[in-house]
């Protein structure tokens, strides 16, 4: 198997930088377009809660991320988690199929980074957008946006992490503006007048809303990817993991509950740029063009930042033998994946050609049953399987938020809708089935013997000996 320290990556970013990663993945475009689905699904100003409940679920699983990130750091984060956890029952097979996963359901979120820029830049030049989404000229524009991002990924991890930290202050303005401006208009009246049946409109619409919710908070675990380039990681990983999610919990509930104040919430959600238009009513059009520039900019943040770890998943597979062997190769001078960077944007671009909401459901039904449901699974088998490992941090309160995070991954799961579930258990199956051919190839389990390898364990002995 692949050494864990991943010779040839460079650890340079540290704290502020792995937190901004985080909140710059986390935010993009995603409260800006689906703050008029979440008001929709759960019809009323009741979608507020929505966010609350999501950032419990994130928590929870954050912890799971954060204390195996610590323990375990190198690059492509759950891959690694899942090879060490599950090499005694099933083999290589759970890593493989979250790499076989992971190259379509991290494109995915990026894809729709992508949409909602061209909807926010349809703002600025009606053509990209119509009523049913984007023109044709949209998607044009979208597949160029992917290849702008894939351009400026193209350099050394140091200079990324310094325009990270530049894309970091541009979506911290654009979301401090939007709310600024809301609450400068703001009217309780509107926020919080609620339907009188809020209460069954709340529950039955809770799983769509949580569906919406926790895809917006996507991306605090970008900084676990990214584990072989972080300094620190054991401090480093669970601090910018548990820091933005509070960071970006204050600014989703501050901008939702401005917004319904400042517009019905009848005519919110039926915007296709919120936050543009609640900026125009109270500073004007001018301004507002302004701030959504800014939005755009944000959104191609969060875009970048999904690619940066996302590009990174593949590497130790391919060097395990695992995947495609060229997808283990880091570019000579520039030391990143270039293989996994080429990869996840063509999928990216492909994804640019659906609606938001299918893309939204088939990403969440697809990542929550390989990655979120097994690596909590995990946390629990590497703890009775590798007792000794060194684990720098360690889950508050275990096992609660693993409980937690179950909980609410799989009524999340359940609220996708039968289309996504159904397609998310086929593109499994067909993992399964490639898995079974790769294994019979290479005689390994189950049609071989097990490699049982505990290589971060390993690695701590020979340090410490």
């Amino acid at each position: 198997m692949a050494n864990p320290t991943a010779p040839g990556f460079e650890r340079r970013l540290g704290l502020f930088q792995a937190t901004t990663v985080n909140m710059t993945q986390m935010c993009g475009i995603g409260p800006f377009v689906t703050i008029p689905v979440m008001i929709a699904t759960m019809e009323g100003p009741q979608a507020m809660f929505g966010w609350l409940i999501g950032a419990i679920i994130a928590i929870a699983d954050g912890l799971v991320w954060a204390e195996l990130g610590a323990a375990m750091p190198g690059a492509g984060g759950s891959y690694l988690y899942l090879r060490e956890a599950f090499q005694y029952r099933t083999g290589r097979l759970m890593p493989f199929l979250f790499v076989w996963s992971a190259v379509l359901f991290i494109p995915l979120i990026m894809s729709t980074g992508v949409i909602g820029l061209v909807q926010y830049a349809g703002y600025l030049w009606p053509a990209l957008v119509h009523a049913n989404g984007l023109s044709t000229l949209g998607h044009v524009v979208a597949v160029g946006v992917v290849l702008l991002v894939i351009v400026a990924l193209y350099r050394r991890i140091g200079d990324i992490g310094r325009m990270t930290s530049i894309f970091f202050v541009v979506m911290l303005v654009s979301v401090l503006g939007v709310i600024l401006a809301a609450f400068t208009h703001f009217s309780p009246h509107l926020a919080f007048t609620f339907p009188h049946d809020v209460g069954s409109k709340f529950f039955v619409g809770l799983g769509g809303g949580l569906v919406i919710a926790i895809y917006d908070y996507l991306g605090y675990n970008t900084s676990a990817y990214l584990g072989a380039e972080v300094k620190q990681p054991g401090r480093v990983i669970p601090r910018s993991i548990v820091f933005a999610i509070l960071g970006i919990m204050a600014l989703y509930f501050l901008l939702q509950v401005g917004v319904l104040g400042a517009v019905p919430w009848q005519e919110a959600k039926g915007s296709s740029s919120v936050a543009s238009l609640v900026l125009e009513r109270a500073w004007g059009k001018g301004v507002a063009q302004v701030f959504t520039v800014g939005i755009v900019v944000t959104a191609f943040a969060s875009i970048f930042a999904g690619l940066l770890g996302g590009s990174r998943v593949p590497f130790n597979a391919a060097r395990d033998k695992l995947f495609l062997p060229w997808f283990g190769r880091l570019h000579p001078r520039l030391h990143f994946p270039t293989a996994g960077l080429y990869a996840m944007g063509v999928v990216t671009a492909i994804g640019t050609l659906f609606t938001l909401t299918d893309v939204i459901s088939m990403l969440t039904a697809v990542f929550v049953l390989i990655q979120s449901v097994a690596q909590i699974v995990a946390v629990t088998v590497l703890r009775r399987r590798q007792p000794n490992l060194p684990r720098p941090y360690k889950m508050w309160l275990y096992p609660l938020p693993s409980v937690i995070a179950l909980a609410g991954w799989l009524y999340i799961y359940k609220s996708a809708g039968t289309k996504p579930i159904l397609l998310s258990l086929g593109w499994l199956a067909v993992g399964a089935v490639a898995f079974l051919i790769w294994a019979r190839t290479e005689r390994t389990w189950p049609f071989g013997p097990k490699e049982i390898r505990e290589s971060f364990l390993e690695n701590a002995e020979e340090a410490a000996a």
